[in-house]
């Protein structure tokens, strides 16, 4: 259904702001015609003169005739990025992890979208498999670049086994035809052991050797288990993790470029220290998990050199992280020496989804009580990813106020985990 561009929000002194549209208001058409999603909007808009249908939230429909400048936006912000409804994925992947989540969480943890839209503009990752033709006639018109895709895996038959669809064997046709339109793509691998891991590995890499010019970043992680998960599934073991790791090396050094890189759950389940800088490049695989520790090491290591900061009587600021985070944490407990301040960690357990899953978003609220519970507390760290964005809500309904409840330390909220900004921040406002 074409729901159209509903918008959230309106900038002050914009055009939108003197022809009086608000928040909620909905633009139907731009010169008689329907955007689908933001690139269509953003080309309709750059004409001097153009006609906006609008349906104001009180029901009343309007059309503007508008004048302004080439090029000049008209200031709003809008509900989603596509207006005419995200494509659902149509696989059923053996990893994903929506499908591992119980029953009564809210409705936005169970959805999935596999639209190549949002891949270019907000980086989300596709698999390609639901394209229809009319997509590709779009992307050859538009050239969005750079994409991101999810490979996982190059062998037709597997990458079908493991997406649980017919078409997800065309992956090599689909990179081809991006390749020829000269579009760029970043890739990403959940490494699952027993299937795309290994020599499976080794033929996936070998395969993206002659998509160099256009693999701006290739992300290695390993798949997630929760316990609701019903079938039975291998996780990454240190053996495991240490075979990945060099395999992906083997590559960069075979094509000479830090293309590859395993995310940081690699290093911590095989005990292996974490690169440097220049191993993640321009760190483009940071949203998943790829060079975030080495990033908090490295300001740790200037903010330790720097801070300015001496308190006149005993102060103690306690974080809670998860146990992919533990040992940056204790980095910066060993090596941010402040007069009369004493760090304290909390290494909480994910009770919610399981043992097997151990990364700081993915606790929630229960967790969060559980681990704080009956703890001398006075200050208490949370990183910001733990909740629902825009909110303080946590993936277990559960909200920040629930956790105030069992403690009466001061909560503050580092918005970037792996920044010490935040923490200095905090710090100074003890």
């Amino acid at each position: 259904m074409h729901k159209g561009a509903i918008i959230s929000d309106i900038q002050n002194d914009s055009i939108a702001d003197e022809i009086g549209l608000s928040s909620g208001d909905i633009i139907v058409s731009i010169n008689n015609k329907k955007p689908r999603d933001i690139i269509d909007y953003s080309f309709m808009v750059q004409e001097e003169l153009i006609s906006v249908e609008v349906l104001h939230k009180d029901g009343k429909s309007e059309i503007i005739e508008i004048e302004k400048d080439y090029d000049e936006d008209l200031g709003v912000s809008f509900e989603s990025a596509v207006f005419n409804g995200i494509k659902p994925c149509c696989n059923h992947c053996i990893f994903c992890f929506v499908d591992q989540q119980p029953k009564g969480l809210r409705d936005t943890l169970y959805v999935k979208d596999d639209d190549w839209r949002l891949s270019y503009m907000q980086g989300t990752y596709v698999t390609l498999t639901n394209l229809s033709e009319s997509d590709w006639k779009r992307i050859e018109q538009l050239r969005p670049s750079p994409l991101f895709i999810s490979i996982h895996t190059t062998n037709p038959e597997l990458r079908v086994k493991m997406l649980r669809n017919k078409k997800a064997g065309e992956i090599l046709k689909n990179l081809d035809r991006l390749k020829k339109l000269h579009i760029d793509f970043h890739g990403q691998i959940v490494l699952c052991p027993d299937y795309n891991d290994k020599d499976e590995l080794r033929r996936t890499l070998n395969d993206l050797k002659k998509y160099k010019s256009n693999l701006k970043s290739l992300a290695v992680v390993p798949i997630g288990i929760s316990k609701f998960r019903k079938e039975e599934f291998k996780t990454v073991d240190k053996k495991i993790a240490k075979e990945t790791i060099k395999i992906i090396e083997e590559f960069n050094a075979d094509i000479k470029k830090n293309i590859a890189m395993a995310s940081d759950e690699f290093f911590i389940t095989a005990g292996i220290d974490f690169p440097p800088a220049k191993y993640y490049g321009n760190f483009l695989q940071i949203e998943d998990g790829v060079g975030n520790s080495r990033l908090f090491l490295d300001d740790i290591k200037r903010a330790s050199k720097n801070i300015k900061v001496n308190f006149k009587e005993n102060k103690k600021l306690t974080f809670l992280t998860s146990k992919s985070a533990i040992r940056v944490f204790n980095y910066l407990k060993d090596n941010l020496k402040i007069k009369n301040l004493e760090i304290d960690l909390i290494c909480a357990e994910n009770k919610f989804f399981g043992e097997k899953i151990n990364v700081a978003g993915l606790l929630t609220g229960s967790d969060v009580i559980d681990a704080i519970k009956g703890k001398d507390i006075s200050n208490l760290v949370l990183p910001l990813i733990m909740f629902r964005e825009g909110t303080h809500e946590f993936l277990d309904g559960l909200t920040l106020d629930d956790v105030k409840k069992h403690t009466k330390a001061k909560i503050f909220i580092n918005h970037d985990c792996y920044n010490m900004f935040d923490i200095v921040k905090i710090i100074k406002s003890l």
